[in-house]
């Protein structure tokens, strides 16, 4: 619910931009008003498959049968280095003040 105001906004924006468009007449509105109709359906239908089915498939493809699902972790293996990786290299612990300098 966090971004559904804003979502909704600026689709709202948008689609009532493209009104003047489905309404407007005069010289070329002919050519105008399917254009219109094609924004606004557009954005309506965006808006539709964006809010209710991406979180409804969401939802279900998450869902837990027999075990599987979100309450599922994947083990991992600790990663052993590589055996031609080049060893850590050790050196001067330059994060200690030198010489009464504090760095």
């Amino acid at each position: 619910m966090l971004r559904f105001r804003p979502i909704l906004m600026t689709t709202m924006a948008a689609m009532l931009g493209a009104v003047p468009l489905m309404l407007g007449s005069g010289a070329g509105s002919e050519i105008r008003q399917p254009l219109g109709y094609a924004i606004v359906g557009g954005l309506a239908l965006s808006q539709f498959l964006t809010l209710y089915t991406t979180p409804s498939s969401f939802s279900i493809s998450t869902a837990s049968p027999g075990g599987r699902g979100r309450g599922r972790r994947v083990k991992t293996r600790p990663r052993r280095p590589h055996p031609n990786a080049l060893p850590q290299a050790s050196g001067p612990d330059f994060t200690q003040s030198v010489e009464g300098r504090s760095y």
